[in-house]
């Protein structure tokens, strides 16, 4: 039993320690490590039922499946005490402007592959071209690339780039909130991109909080600041995935023009058969004299 004790033990922080004033805890660690086991498993929940779809029904699965995989992959990083860097602090300090605080950049690159991932996979339920999914994912980066300068700054100009970033999400609400909402009524798929949408909208417009709270303001502890984020991310990805596949389960993709083959994405046909590829009428033969 000892042995088996001593083996649950969480020695991320012993092996790697913290390198600033606020940092990690144990216990925020063991919260980090529990998401991690989440988002691994629903990534192999995610991978496995893309075999029991049809084929060219996937798509949604490998998005979920990309954006899952990177927050484990991130995640465990965070875990283990990684992929942070100390950050002097502006703001509630006590006075001291020689404390710091650990400031996640792997946190933003699991935003910057799995937000992407989201903006593709509810613009392709509502039907918009890919000139507007691709604008859509641009925003994202915006977004997130802003937020990450930010809280790389230890003066006042970091609000700036939370200002550039929050924008680019306004932007992009718009775009999600309007465009794709008209061209969901003419796919017949309104009722379903709303609740997924919107679910997502009001979810990201927590993230501002957090951060004006946790890189921003050095408002609330690195562990407080986790346990924030990780109930978002945990939202964002595992779980509107779920949801993504259950109601995946009852679209027609032909309707919504997501029928892909090996030659591309197919466009909609009235008739519903989607062949992989036409061949070729023989050439005529010359019959010239």
């Amino acid at each position: 039993m000892a042995s088996l004790l001593a083996r649950a033990n969480n020695d991320a922080l012993k092996i790697n320690p913290p390198t600033a004033s606020n940092s990690l805890t144990v216990h925020g660690s063991d919260w980090l490590w529990a998401v991690t086991s989440l988002y691994l498993l629903a990534f192999v929940a995610f991978l496995g039922h893309s075999y029991t779809a049809r084929h060219g029904e996937r798509i949604f699965h490998y998005l979920f499946s990309i954006a899952a995989f990177t927050g484990g992959i991130a995640y465990f990083t965070m875990a283990s005490d990684l992929g942070n860097t100390p950050v002097g602090t502006q703001l509630n300090n006590g006075g001291d402007h020689s404390v710091t605080r650990q400031i996640w950049y792997v946190r933003y690159i699991n935003w910057f592959v799995s937000w992407a991932m989201l903006d593709i996979a509810v613009l392709l339920l509502s039907g918009v071209s890919w000139a507007t999914v691709l604008y859509a994912v641009g925003l994202s980066w915006i977004w997130v690339v802003s937020w990450l300068s930010g809280a790389l700054i230890t003066t006042s100009y970091k609000w700036g780039f939370f200002t550039f970033g929050t924008f680019a999400y306004l932007v992009l609400a718009f775009h999600l909130a309007h465009w794709g909402l008209a061209s969901a009524r003419r796919t017949g798929s309104s009722k379903h991109y709303t609740l997924v949408t919107f679910a997502l909208l009001f979810v990201w417009m927590l993230y501002p909080i957090a951060w004006g709270l946790d890189e921003g303001g050095n408002k609330i502890s690195v562990t407080s600041g986790f346990v924030f984020y990780g109930i978002l991310d945990l939202i964002t990805v595992p779980v509107l995935g779920l949801v993504f596949l259950v109601l995946g389960a009852k679209w027609d993709y032909g309707a919504l023009g997501l029928q892909f083959t090996q030659y591309g994405r197919l466009g909609r046909r009235e008739d519903g058969v989607f062949p992989e590829k036409t061949a070729p009428a023989p050439a005529a033969a010359d019959t010239a004299a």
